[in-house]
């Protein structure tokens, strides 16, 4: 016997299917963890050459001068979970300020959030100008170090797209302490670094994975400290889909994990 379905069932059908999908992309279970932190969240407004940059900051709960970490969003923006990660770094001692390299960029003028979807936001970023990101970054920094609650060190931690625009800022800012690279591709020219770089990759992410041996053989013909470690089984972006309850390989929450710990490991030792 066939089952007709009624208009109104197969239109609520489809409308529960686009919040479904919505609830996923917006990446809801990072928010909900975000929400709940017990950390000091504030969005400052950063000031440069005219522009006016937005960017989320979070102060651990410490009783001494902390480290700042820029964090560099992935090429989904300035997401729930690159919010939510910032709060994590926070809560292991580090005061966390992330530019949303997006600010006056979006719809009405707004930043990350105002895209209407994943696609467009992706765009926007694909199109960013990098010796703007490159002043952003800058903008970011000076803040940093200039906090009345931090030890006077910077370091950078980007992740995808803000991967290869950690390693890309080493090449111009000569007073970082560090920079971290998650799954992001290295410079053409890594002469004029003077921070060490430490990476972290996937093992089957092979556009990423390529690209290391010649970055490899770069920094060491420069005489420059590049460390990376590939994670075994782990894809692209493991940092982040490593949290996500709905990602079905358990090698991105292995990988997420140690990964985690060596990056906060590396930055008590600096």
């Amino acid at each position: 016997m066939t089952r007709l379905i009624s208009p109104a069932l197969k239109i609520a059908s489809a409308v529960l299917f686009a919040l479904t999908a919505f609830s996923t992309s917006a990446q809801d279970w990072a928010k909900a963890r975000l929400d709940a932190s017990p950390r000091h969240h504030e969005y400052v407004t950063l000031k440069h050459d005219g522009r006016s940059l937005q960017a989320f900051v979070v102060y651990p709960e410490v009783k001494n001068k902390a480290t700042v970490v820029v964090l560099i969003h992935e090429i989904f923006g300035l997401s729930d979970w690159a919010k939510e990660m910032a709060d994590e770094l926070a809560a292991k001692g580090f005061i966390v300020v992330a530019p949303d390299l997006l600010s006056g960029m979006g719809p009405n003028g707004g930043g990350s959030s105002a895209f209407p979807d994943r696609d467009a936001t992706v765009k926007a970023v694909s199109a960013l100008d990098p010796n703007g990101v490159t002043a952003d970054l800058d903008a970011a920094a000076d803040y940093g170090k200039k906090l009345p609650a931090g030890n006077g060190k910077v370091v950078t931690v980007g992740f995808c797209w803000g991967g290869g625009k950690s390693f890309a800022f080493a090449t111009h800012r000569k007073d970082l302490s560090a920079a971290f690279v998650f799954y992001g591709p290295g410079p053409a020219d890594v002469s004029s670094i003077t921070a060490p770089v430490y990476g972290f990759y996937g093992g089957n992410d092979a556009r990423i994975g390529a690209t290391i041996p010649a970055t490899t053989e770069a920094m060491k013909a420069a005489g420059k400290t590049y460390e990376p470690v590939t994670y075994d089984g782990a894809g692209h972006g493991f940092m982040r889909a490593g949290e996500d309850p709905t990602d079905t390989n358990p090698a991105n929450k292995t990988a997420r994990e140690q990964g985690f710990a060596r990056l906060v490991k590396l930055l008590n030792g600096l």
